[in-house]
């Protein structure tokens, strides 16, 4: 699952980043309103985590903007602004949550686990397909209960494909979840992880099957 850190201290960033690394989650940096505006644009997000005080303008101002356009993305806002009408100014503008600085990673790690597990929202405890179970904590694979194994780029394609289940996922929103900003990505790149996954699905016995739809994306279903 990729989250977005909209931070322009250097070092607070890496820190937030390597915490929600060591919880299980992937993170794109940005220092910036204008690039989180492009950011949000370009790659489909989990939940975003908001600095207020950003050098080209106020946080507020992409949380607004978010929210006049109907974007549902989750935002917690993490500040050192953490007097009472802060927070009530932040969770009006559209927060879902609202930190101040200094934090406990541990409170902020629940915290966003607390946005993702609300309805409609993606983190669930464990997804499951036919006799396939994936643990979104551990990132551990079952078929049959017995613990699998497979590489860490096909389980980012298996997470998006369950997660949206028996619905088709275009193309582009695997490749972001796969890679977010990482910059220049093969053309063939997600084809060749999504075949790897059914691949190593088969050999795992898991039944279910990817089906390709040709030029719009991808759909996991049971098998028939």
């Amino acid at each position: 699952m990729r989250l977005l850190i909209v931070e322009d201290n250097v070092e607070l960033s890496r820190l937030v980043a390597s915490g929600l690394a060591a919880a299980g989650y992937e993170s794109d940096i940005v220092g910036s309103t204008e690039e989180a505006r492009e950011a949000v644009h370009n790659v489909a997000y989990a939940a975003m985590i908001l600095d207020l005080g950003l050098p080209d303008g106020d946080g507020l101002m992409v949380l607004r903007e978010l929210r006049r356009q109907m974007e549902p993305l989750p935002v917690l806002v993490l500040t050192a602004r953490g007097g009472l009408q802060d927070r009530v100014n932040g969770l009006r503008s559209g927060a879902d949550d609202y930190l101040a600085k200094p934090f406990a990673m541990e409170e902020l790690v629940a915290r966003l686990e607390a946005i993702l597990r609300r309805p409609g929202q993606l983190l669930g405890r464990s997804l499951r397909l036919a006799n396939l179970v994936y643990d979104t904590e551990s990132r551990q694979i079952f078929v049959d209960d017995k613990p699998r194994i497979i590489s860490s780029r096909e389980t980012s394609v298996l997470e998006i494909l369950l997660r949206r289940q028996g619905r088709v996922v275009p193309k582009k929103n695997v490749e972001d979840h796969i890679f977010g900003l990482e910059g220049e990505v093969a053309s063939n790149a997600v084809e060749v992880y999504v075949s790897r996954l059914r691949k190593q699905l088969t050999e795992h016995g898991a039944k279910v099957v990817i089906h390709t739809i040709r030029g719009v994306g991808y759909m996991m279903a049971e098998e028939k």
